[in-house]
């Protein structure tokens, strides 16, 4: 059994849900709105603020599915009440992060700067030359750009110069010994 599936999604006061007939589903809360298409193979129940999920068998798709639908209806609720927030920092010298406009400029030690432009409903924080903070209210955006900005230039093993995720852990190599 689906322990994910099984759970209960509770939708707060400043959040509507909106299910459709074809398992279309949109919600709408102070942060903004999301709409996704989930799995027709599973019923989704909406009675007040509580929100099942049941699966029609146990087939080994059904049950597959039977979380994963839960869980994007989960993050599409709690993205537009809360949000989501990925923090990323910037180790090496010379290794920095300005923001121009709408615009994250990164200097990581290539010959010319890198760029990235947020999508909408996501926006990218500088609070520190070697902090990058990205915000916004559907999950997937969110991760993706910040792999994108990590991407750039991951952390390599020998002295940990990269860009990281805030609190990851860098595995060192110990390097050449010279005899």
């Amino acid at each position: 059994m689906s322990r994910i599936g099984n759970k209960l999604i509770e939708v707060p006061e400043s959040v509507t849900v909106t299910i459709a007939d074809d398992n279309t589903v949109t919600v709408k809360g102070p942060k903004g709105e999301l709409t996704r298409k989930l799995s027709s193979d599973i019923t989704i129940n909406q009675d007040g603020n509580v929100i099942t999920f049941t699966r029609p068998s146990d087939n080994k798709e059904h049950r597959a599915i039977h979380g994963t639908t839960r869980s994007l209806l989960n993050n599409m609720v709690e993205g537009v009440s809360k949000g989501f927030e990925k923090s990323l920092e910037l180790v090496g010298v010379g290794y920095r992060a300005q923001k121009q406009g709408n615009k994250l400029v990164l200097n990581v030690g290539y010959s010319h700067p890198v760029e990235f432009t947020p999508e909408e409903g996501v926006e990218i924080e500088v609070p520190s030359n070697t902090k990058v903070i990205v915000r916004g209210y559907n999950k997937e955006h969110v991760g993706a750009l910040a792999s994108n900005i990590r991407a750039v230039r991951p952390p390599e093993p020998y002295k940990g110069k990269g860009i990281r995720y805030e609190g990851e852990q860098v595995r060192r190599k110990e390097g050449k010994t010279g005899k």
